[in-house]
């Protein structure tokens, strides 16, 4: 198992923050998804845990036999999917994924949103276990992504939102910048498979690493679209986004 801990700041409070990813997550994944590939919705409640509250469970089936590198092609089925559940109990997420066919694959993600620039050091120091995990700072305005992924409009060096003044993104931006918020994410990935191992979760964590830093660009680079919306704005937008993701997918007639 490798486990990594990443932090992501943002021009955001951790409430603004709240609206941003769900408007996020659920515009990415219609964006990325094609018929047959893609992010399918199979449900989306709330859930109450004991311990934390009221929250909401997704569950989706993240389909991308095709989108793996050639190596990785070479060890799974043509078509098959990976079993993403969340609890999302804001200010404290879960999310876990499995695969039916890999029974000893899976990734563990516990994420805590603070408002702060990423200097909490004892976030996670009640669940690590004496586990010593590396600790990587993701710069949204200056870290490199995958050139497929990179778009000017979405660069926050360059952006500037209209609504609330905030960007284009200058060097020190973390510490200068009010508001900021911290994404802490502890990771954990498991591949227990003789050969492979070390390979798959190294990979996978680099995978998560560049979904994390376009996602959290894209949620910035939005802004305009979604600040202002009211948790109840965004729960219908994500009704009528995953009932039209699963009708590009194929999986729904319209």
């Amino acid at each position: 198992m490798l486990v990594k801990e990443y932090r992501i700041c943002m021009p955001l409070t951790v409430e603004e923050y709240r609206i941003g990813q769900l408007y996020t997550i659920c515009k990415h994944s219609h964006e990325a998804s094609d018929k047959g590939e893609g992010v399918e919705v199979v449900r989306n409640e709330t859930h109450t845990d004991p311990v934390h509250g009221q929250g909401q469970l997704t569950e989706k089936r993240v389909h991308l036999s095709s989108r793996l590198p050639g190596w990785a092609q070479a060890v799974v089925p043509r078509i098959f999917y990976i079993t993403e559940k969340s609890w999302n109990y804001y200010p404290y997420t879960v999310t876990e994924y499995t695969c039916s066919f890999l029974p000893k694959f899976a990734i563990h993600i516990e994420t805590k949103y603070e408002d702060n620039c990423g200097i909490n050091e004892n976030i996670f120091s009640g669940d690590k276990n004496e586990i010593d995990q590396e600790v990587d700072f993701l710069d949204i305005a200056f870290d490199d992504v995958p050139d497929r992924h990179y778009r000017t409009s979405e660069d926050p060096r360059h952006f500037s939102s209209v609504k609330t003044g905030r960007g284009p993104l200058q060097e020190g931006w973390r510490e200068s910048s009010r508001p900021v918020m911290c994404s802490y994410k502890q990771v954990a990935v498991q591949f227990e498979v003789w050969g492979l191992q070390t390979r798959v979760e190294q990979f996978v964590h680099k995978v998560i690493r560049d979904v994390l830093l376009v996602g959290h660009r894209q949620a910035f680079a939005w802004v305009d679209e979604w600040y202002g919306m009211t948790l109840e704005d965004v729960r219908k937008f994500e009704s009528q986004m995953h009932l039209a993701t699963n009708q590009k997918l194929g999986y729904y007639e319209p």
